[in-house]
């Protein structure tokens, strides 16, 4: 039998857990204070290092200004450079992981009138399209402010995106309801989940 002091380590354990608990549930229900948030979004990795370049595909962009703009190292930080749309003002984005990772926040920025205004997220699904996108519920779905657009992050459903392979990102319209859509900067904001990197031991195997 547990003797006074064990119970009362045990009890504070699960005080602390049940208060920690409730600090993460107030913050994705809007009612947490900006200093945790913060705190929450400190812990955060920019989860850059873990796309697959090599299967990143952008529906509907203009060629000139390709997805690369937005979503890579160097080009994103140019503020001349910008992922625009092509036909319309619609965009599609694939983007698969190396790792599976846990999604916390999303940073959209674009410019005051062409950037991106209702934005809808898909976790794990592939080969989604302009005319099949609608039949999928979002994980997610966003409502672009001025302040997103100018860096400010948007906390995503926790719960909705704790085993992410793959995330597409459906850009459905833009603030002003212009042709075109443009999108500065896309950062992604998470942690990895603690698994194999299965592309990796594949090229272990094959050596």
């Amino acid at each position: 039998m547990e003797n006074t002091s064990q119970r009362n380590r045990r009890q504070n354990q699960e005080k602390r857990l049940f208060y920690g608990v409730l600090r993460i549930t107030r913050s994705f229900s809007g009612t947490m204070s900006t200093e945790s948030t913060s705190a929450i979004l400190r812990n955060q990795v920019d989860l850059l290092d873990f796309i697959d370049w090599t299967g990143v595909e952008c529906l509907n962009q203009n060629t000139s200004h390709p997805c690369p703009n937005a979503l890579k190292q160097g080009y994103r930080e140019d503020e001349g450079l910008n992922l625009e749309s092509d036909a319309d003002e619609q965009l599609l984005i694939y983007i698969p992981f190396t790792q599976v990772i846990k999604l916390h926040s999303i940073v959209i920025k674009g410019p005051e009138e062409e950037g991106p205004q209702t934005v809808k997220l898909y976790t794990n699904k592939e080969h989604m399209g302009f005319s099949n996108v609608s039949d999928f519920p979002p994980s997610d779905s966003l409502t672009l402010s001025p302040e997103n657009l100018q860096g400010k992050p948007v906390v995503l459903k926790y719960v909705k995106f704790q085993n992410v392979r793959s995330l597409t990102i459906f850009i459905e319209d833009n603030q002003s309801g212009s042709d075109v859509t443009k999108v500065q900067k896309i950062i992604l904001q998470g942690t990895t989940v603690e698994t194999t990197d299965m592309k990796g031991l594949k090229k272990i195997e094959d050596h």
